[in-house]
């Protein structure tokens, strides 16, 4: 797997990732809860939506709003099983290792960190 920094250099090149930033809302909620708690979110939520070997309805489980680790997701391409594919080489039909989760979340969460550090 790509390290960190090449894969979200890599995702900046692409016009419709580059598209998504937190807002002053996702910003605010980041603040409050402390980025411990955004992980602890971000683990939750893709063990439901991203980690199953079969998702039904994969392509459209993760909205774009409502959450900073769904911007996130989309962002980093981390939002289906598809864009796994494309992006990182993960194969749909089975169910995401730990190593993959650790490493998707660590993409995600330092996303949010550089979006957190940029004044928009």
């Amino acid at each position: 797997m790509k390290k960190i920094d090449e894969m979200l250099y890599s995702l900046s090149k692409s016009k419709f990732r580059n598209s998504f930033h937190l807002k002053e809302k996702e910003r605010t909620y980041v603040q409050e809860k402390g980025l411990e708690v955004i992980e602890k979110h971000a683990y939750e939520l893709l063990e439901v939506r991203l980690a199953p070997a079969y998702i039904p309805n994969d392509g459209k489980q993760t909205p774009m709003k409502g959450h900073p680790v769904f911007i996130a997701c989309h962002a980093t391409a981390t939002c289906c099983r598809n864009c796994l594919s494309k992006w990182y080489r993960i194969p749909k039909g089975r169910e995401l290792t730990k190593e993959e989760l650790d490493y998707i979340v660590s993409i995600i969460m330092t996303w949010i960190k550089k979006e957190m550090e940029n004044k928009r």
